[in-house]
């Protein structure tokens, strides 16, 4: 068998009034990431971790932001692109650690959700997913809720 890692990291500019969607929930929050697709930063980095471990570019290479065919696009329908396009590879994805970086809101209560969700899209066991979140102690881009970032690993494997 062999085994390779992929790492995965994603930044978006938070705007008031804007929906927040993390790992394909909307957050209860008065603003939110914006992008081309629905911003979600934790799907995105999910999917440069899986590309990036299958040597498959990255999400921008694949979904490219000046491609209408993805604005407002459902990140996690990404996701499931992604690990179809490793699997075309004969990869298998074997597990997700991920890490949330944002001052608010915080997201404890919606993790189970989250870890559901992207299990559901990648196709593994809820088991094989895991979803942190630390603050950025008021520092910074982050600290000022001015943006929000992900950090993503996967292990993928091929018999």
């Amino acid at each position: 068998m062999k085994i390779k890692v992929g790492f995965g990291f994603d930044v978006h500019q938070m705007k008031e009034g804007h929906p927040f969607v993390l790992g394909g929930v909307t957050l209860d929050h008065h603003s939110g990431a914006f992008g081309h697709s629905d911003a979600d930063v934790l799907a995105h980095a999910i999917c440069d971790a899986i590309l990036g471990a299958a040597n498959l570019e990255d999400i921008g290479y694949h979904f490219p932001n000046t491609d209408d065919r993805w604005k407002g696009a459902n990140s996690l329908t990404l996701l499931t692109h992604c690990v179809k396009l490793i699997q075309e590879k004969g990869w298998s994805l074997g597990n997700i650690d991920a890490m949330l970086c944002l001052e608010a809101p915080k997201i404890k209560p919606y993790i189970a959700q989250m870890k559901k969700n992207i299990a559901i899209a990648a196709g593994v066991d809820i088991e094989d997913i895991s979803i942190k979140a630390t603050t950025n102690e008021t520092m910074g881009f982050i600290g000022r809720e001015e943006g929000v970032v992900a950090y993503a690993v996967c292990l993928i494997e091929k018999k």
